[in-house]
């Protein structure tokens, strides 16, 4: 399929070919995943798959803008396979995207710490202070803990609001500075699209110069051989081994008098 498309433009070749690495990369890089069972080299890991995604997603937009430029030049047989040819790769891109997904929803999962009960011998120790207060000391000392544990209580509270504030305020400022990053990413590839493009309009105008330098050159040796060919004949007309120039009449020959005046 690559042959196929680099026939139609080797610019399309060439990107077809940089996605179609990137694809083996990702399914090596999946199946290696697998095997890994730390948490934090498959952290690492996911973040490498998903820096190729992301390239991947790049090289999918400039063949996306390759093949609607070609589309005016191309009959429609040919721009329906680049078509079928660029669905079919952000299938399976979204395709590794669904699976980079499931796996970081299993490692955020494996990162929640359950803690248990009571500490051995927190209950024998209650038990045996219990026992030596009266009635009145331990009504006193369970409002004390009550009221204690109600502070506590408060001021969790308070940290949980504050924790929500600023995870609210983050993730306000984290999805403005992944739109912000989105625009630029989009900016550089058109930017490094128009590069491409202005260095192939200036190789086609270099070639176009070149070419007619040479045809300039090319008229001014006629035109120098022609005069060349023109003085010399004027030079030595009884010269017969130059030919006449087509269009120019031989020299007028000397004129005779018939009658000479004694």
């Amino acid at each position: 399929m690559t042959s196929s498309i680099s026939a139609i433009s080797e610019e399309l070749g060439e990107i077809d070919g940089q996605i179609a690495d990137i694809f083996r990369a990702l399914s090596n890089g999946f199946q290696k995943f697998e095997k890994v069972k730390d948490s934090s080299r498959q952290s690492r890991q996911l973040e490498d798959l998903t820096a190729k995604m992301r390239e991947c997603k790049r090289l999918i937009k400039e063949f996306d803008r390759e093949v609607k430029e070609l589309e005016q030049t191309v009959d429609p047989a040919t721009s329906k396979i680049l078509n079928d040819k660029k669905q079919s790769m952000v299938k399976e891109l979204n395709s590794y995207v669904a699976l980079k997904k499931q796996y970081a929803t299993n490692i955020q999962s494996k990162r929640v710490d359950l803690f248990g009960g009571p500490a051995e011998g927190f209950e024998e120790d209650n038990g045996l202070l219990a026992s030596s207060m009266t009635n009145q000391q331990l009504m006193d000392n369970g409002h004390q803990m009550m009221d204690e544990t109600d502070q506590v209580i408060e001021r969790s509270k308070k940290v949980v609001h504050e924790t929500i504030n600023v995870g609210t305020e983050t993730a306000a400022a984290l999805k403005a500075q992944t739109e912000q990053m989105s625009r630029i990413v989009n900016e550089l590839d058109s930017i490094h699209f128009s590069i491409k493009k202005a260095s192939q309009l200036v190789k086609e105008i270099g070639r176009q110069v070149a070419t007619d330098r040479c045809i300039m050159a090319l008229l001014f040796l006629i035109v120098v051989g022609v005069i060349a060919i023109i003085i010399v004949k004027l030079v030595h007309p009884d010269n017969k081994d130059i030919r006449d120039i087509p269009g120019l009449g031989p020299p007028a020959a000397k004129r005779r008098l018939l009658w000479t005046p004694q």
